[in-house]
């Protein structure tokens, strides 16, 4: 069982996945930071110092914190589109990066290797052939 779990923890994908969260860790402070520290004082200025923090209804005699709720609807909303922005951006860069090494075939449009001769989809001969816009 040992050297069993000895193999587990020594393959790539468990260091990966640590590398992973520890990054994301990193990652998570800094989006935090840019929600809070710099947009959440826009919003604020926005909605004129409205604060939802304090908000509470009664409801058969139990409060109900709906401002800390509201609160953290807005934070995850504003979370999630600063990592869509990034994703997005990210998402874009790595086309450019592919785009590079790839050309399209002209018989059957299937992404090929930019110094391919033959198609390995369609087996087509790509003589000649060179793709500006793949």
């Amino acid at each position: 069982m040992l050297e069993e779990f000895k193999k587990f923890i020594s393959k790539g994908s468990v260091l990966d996945m640590a590398i992973g969260i520890i990054m994301g860790t990193a990652f998570t402070a800094i989006v935090n930071s840019v929600v809070e520290d710099l947009l959440m004082p826009i919003i604020t200025g926005l909605t004129a110092g409205v604060d939802f923090q304090n908000l509470t209804v009664n409801v058969a005699g139990a409060t109900l914190k709906v401002g800390n709720l509201i609160n953290n609807i807005i934070t995850f909303l504003i979370v999630a589109f600063v990592l869509f922005l990034i994703m997005k951006s990210f998402n874009r860069n790595k086309k450019e990066e592919v785009k590079e090494d790839t050309k399209v075939c002209p018989y059957c449009k299937s992404k090929i290797a930019i110094d391919a001769t033959r198609c390995p989809h369609c087996t087509s001969e790509l003589v000649g052939y060179h793709n500006e816009n793949a």
